[in-house]
């Protein structure tokens, strides 16, 4: 099957290009690695007018939507342009609190969801790869530390799933506590109005309240370095009122994680033509030898095998897209192939592009480094390669 965009998706996703083309991102991206969101906020804005954060949302809740195959043309342009923030989290959120309203817990979507759709509001959310019950129930499904919420600290509200035997107490079930080591980050979360917590166990509470709830938290702790600049961690706090509880809160969860992976995909695919069109462009002007490298057999194959696998991931994007906005039960092996093949093909491209420039590629100071340190955070966040395989493949965990 041929995916091919129609006239009006690929003018969406020009009129994006070209104005995040004209607003300096990279200055908005090291801004916002300083913890000055000023900048990085002006572009959500210029975004939200374009509206994008409409795109997830049903047009019950202020949205248009949702539109997987829009919303996926816009998260490229965000990953060509390194947009900062917690884009793909903001989607995640949309659908949680879209899927609960559905399921008749109204109130949060009701709140949040028409403020994200108007861009008043600046939401994360962090959530394990996928809630864990029987025999698993208590094991982590992200590396002890993660995962992580992009830009909590420039963001209204940070929604944060966790999941594991260790949130219990002997005849209480699950409860809220203070998070060590083990438990989600939340990035930027010193610049957040608004922290949410997603918690999940494998029981119920004494009071017969089920252990899935959606609790506001009450800040943060101290804020700590990650491997991309621009995604500063810090652990969200104890504590806060619940806002909804149940098996719905579960549900929602899965299909929250599910958007995300998609626009993780979808912008990593961004990530991967920005990084090749960069690498492109230096080849044509950096001379070795008296010529320019570009015209190295060997320097080319390392562009051209980046560039198929690029164009290879891209139909399995867009299909993706398909499997979600017709409700397809195999939507979640679709997606995870699709972010299995994105992330890895700028990841790939990353490598490719280190290897074109050489030392410079290296330094920080040069641009290059900002969609290097992406590509490679990209790869894990919702759903690391190993998960996604095993998912587009069907198998157990």
């Amino acid at each position: 099957m041929r995916f091919a965009l129609d006239d009006g998706q690929t003018a969406f996703g020009r009129s994006l290009d070209g104005m995040f083309a004209a607003a300096d991102t990279p200055s908005a991206v090291r801004a916002w690695a300083r913890g000055e969101h000023g900048p990085g906020r002006a572009l959500w804005r210029r975004a939200a007018d374009a509206g994008v954060f409409t795109l997830a949302a049903p047009g019950g809740l202020g949205g248009v939507g949702p539109l997987p195959v829009e919303v996926g043309v816009a998260f490229v342009e965000f990953g060509r342009h390194c947009v900062p923030g917690p884009l793909v989290e903001t989607v995640a959120v949309t659908a949680l609190l879209s899927r609960l309203a559905e399921a008749g817990e109204a109130a949060p979507a009701k709140e949040w969801v028409p403020k994200v759709c108007a861009g008043r509001a600046r939401v994360t959310l962090a959530a394990p790869a996928r809630a864990e019950h029987g025999p698993r129930a208590g094991r982590a499904a992200a590396p002890a530390g993660g995962p992580y919420a992009p830009a909590a600290d420039a963001v209204d509200a940070v929604f944060v799933a966790t999941a594991g035997a260790e949130d219990a107490e002997p005849g209480r079930g699950p409860v809220l506590r203070s998070i060590g080591p083990a438990r989600p980050y939340a990035l930027d979360a010193d610049a957040a109005d608004a922290v949410f917590v997603v918690t999940s166990g494998a029981g119920e509470a004494a009071d017969g309240d089920a252990a899935d709830g959606l609790w506001l938290a009450p800040g943060h702790g101290p804020v700590l370095p990650s491997v991309d600049p621009a995604r500063r961690l810090a652990v969200p706090a104890a504590g806060g009122g619940r806002l909804a509880a149940g098996p719905a809160v579960r549900e929602a969860a899965a299909h929250a994680r599910l958007w995300a992976a998609y626009a993780t995909a979808a912008q990593a695919l961004g990530v991967g033509h920005a990084l090749l069109d960069r690498t492109v462009a230096h080849a044509r002007r950096r001379v070795q030898f008296g010529a320019v490298i570009g015209s190295f057999q060997a320097v080319k194959h390392r562009l051209a095998d980046a560039l198929i696998g690029l164009e290879f991931a891209r139909p399995l994007l867009y299909g993706a897209a398909v499997a979600l906005a017709a409700g397809s039960p195999g939507a979640r092996a679709e997606v995870a192939a699709a972010k299995a093949a994105a992330c890895d093909a700028a990841y790939a491209a990353a490598r490719t592009a280190l290897q074109v420039h050489g030392a410079i590629g290296y330094t920080s100071a040069y641009e290059l480094s900002l969609w290097l340190g992406k590509a490679r955070a990209l790869r894990q966040a919702w759903g690391s390669p190993e998960d996604c395989r095993r998912d587009a493949l069907e198998l157990p965990h």
